[in-house]
Parts: structure tokens; C-alpha cells; sequence
């Protein structure tokens, strides 16, 4: 059985070398997110699915009634977003390394914000001025706030820490709003390592593991996953907090089952 999340099909057309019988076949067309954050959806005006930022690639097989419907470059998920949402190709030189940053008109930081851009948001670099690095749409970005692409973190934690206190938002991959594969796949992606987008794909990274647990395992229960600290002690967004909390692994066990969701379903190990 095929998952719609990762087909890049709809009723009327697929990508190349996945049309059926009543589908025009049709090649992607490469787009940018041109706003700080896009709910990709399972249908037009549908329920969200996940979150892309600005400077996600997003590669368009249909635009229909406001509506551009195609793959996130990013993890290959498959959705809608507002046609409104995406602006031309962009090939992102760096990426926002902080929780959040501004974008400013002019490289003054007295200056009237024009957005809010989440960690994670990609970017393209364009001139270099004291303070700041203006980008391609010529705004501004203090220094501080980026990254080359080039340079990815080297632990997934640390990436992850950054989001504490995020409200927890469902389907959200933002620093606005986040959830517990959003914040895994955030983690992880800042690294340079691959990830899928929701909790059950998920399951399939790294290799089996048991307790002691360690910096970096993954956790997974029914519908949710979390991040090892330590031996002690995970991170994870989940809405008992609606937040990004910390919790002793052991407590967090033990009211997940409580709770009536059930116990551990998978320790994983990268």
C-alpha cells in the first residue's frame, strides 16, 4: 500500500514514472517558500500535515485554484500549499542558526521589522554589510543569527535544546510552533542527516538499542517521539507541557502509559 505522504501523485497528475491509469505524468517545477512559515496540507483547504519555512525548496506538479500542490525538497513529504505561499527557485547559501531572527529593511536594527524567521529557515546571501548580511529579496539578517549551509551542527541535542519552551503546535516545524517529529526532524536535519518528517517514518532511523539509554537515542511511543539528553533525561515537544520540555526518562515513561497511550514501542540508537 502506497503512503500518500511520500507519492508524488494526485487524482489528476503525477510525477514522471509514478502515473496511473487517469493521471497526466507531468516533471516538477522547483519553487521557494517565500514566507516565514507554509502549512503543507493533505488537501486544498485541508488539515495541516507538517510545516515549511522560508527557503524550503518545494518542487510544484500542479497549480490549481490558489493552490500549488507538489514535494518538499527537504524529506520528499507530498502535500498542498497556498500557491500565495511560494515564490521562484532560490538556492539557499545559509540558514538561520538561532531560535528566531528578524528580517529588517535596512541594515539597522532600529529599523522596522518586516518578519520573523525561525531557526532552520534558509537563506540566500547576497552582500555583507558590518553588522548585518543582506539577502536575496533585499533584507536584512544580523550576522549572529546565520550559518553556512555548508556547515552543519554536529549533535542533534544541541539543535534541539534551542527549541525549549516552543508552544507545541501539531503538524508544526517552527520555532513559532513545533511538535515532537518536528522538533526530532529540526535536530536532525540542522546536522546534515536525513530525516522523515513524521514520528512513524521516523522509527525506521538508526538501528535497535536498549537502556542505558544515551545522548542522541530516540524514544517512540504511539504517535510520539522523543530525544535522549542523557541517561536520564529527554527532550521532547508534547502537549502534556504544550511546550518543549524536558522530562526524566523514567517519569515520562511511566505517565505516557498512565495516560492511556501506551508504553515504549521503540529505543533507537544513531
Amino acid at each position: 500500500m502506497t503512503d500518500r505522504r511520500l507519492t508524488p501523485a494526485n487524482t489528476r497528475v503525477a510525477l514522471a514514472g509514478y502515473a496511473r491509469q487517469g493521471q497526466s505524468e507531468v516533471l516538477a517545477k522547483p519553487a521557494s517558500v517565500r514566507v516565514p512559515v507554509a502549512d503543507l496540507r493533505a488537501a486544498p483547504d485541508g488539515v495541516r500535515d507538517r510545516q515549511v519555512l522560508w527557503g524550503d525548496g518545494f518542487d510544484v506538479l500542479e497549480r490549481r485554484d490558489g493552490w500549488a500542490f507538489g514535494v518538499a525538497r527537504r524529506d520528499g513529504y507530498v502535500g498542498y500549499v497556498a500557491e500565495a505561499d511560494l515564490g521562484p527557485n532560490m538556492t539557499p547559501t545559509h540558514l538561520i542558526s538561532v531560535r528566531a531572527t528578524h528580517l529588517y529593511p535596512t541594515d539597522d536594527f532600529k529599523s522596522e521589522v518586516v518578519a520573523s524567521l525561525s531557526f532552520g529557515a534558509r537563506i540566500r546571501v547576497v552582500d555583507e554589510r558590518r553588522k548585518f548580511m543582506e539577502i536575496e529579496g533585499g533584507f536584512f539578517v544580523p550576522k549572529p543569527h546565520i550559518r553556512p549551509i555548508e556547515r552543519p551542527f554536529s549533535d542533534p541535542i544541541t539543535v534541539a535544546q534551542l527549541f525549549f519552551g516552543t508552544p507545541y503546535l501539531w503538524g508544526g516545524n517552527s520555532a513559532f510552533g513545533i511538535d515532537c517529529s518536528g522538533l526530532v526532524q529540526a535536530a536532525f536535519l540542522a546536522c546534515g542527516l536525513d530525516c522523515p518528517g513524521d514520528s512513524d517514518m521516523q522509527m525506521s532511523m538508526g538501528a535497535p538499542a536498549s537502556a542505558p539509554y544515551r545522548r542522541g537515542d530516540l524514544l517512540f511511543w504511539k504517535g510520539h517521539v522523543a530525544l535522549c539528553v542523557d541517561d536520564e533525561v529527554l527532550i521532547h515537544a508534547n502537549a502534556h507541557h504544550m511546550a518543549v520540555a524536558y522530562e526524566p526518562i523514567l517519569r515520562a515513561i511511566a505517565r505516557i502509559e498512565a495516560q492511556g497511550d501506551g508504553p515504549v514501542t521503540a529505543h533507537r540508537r544513531m
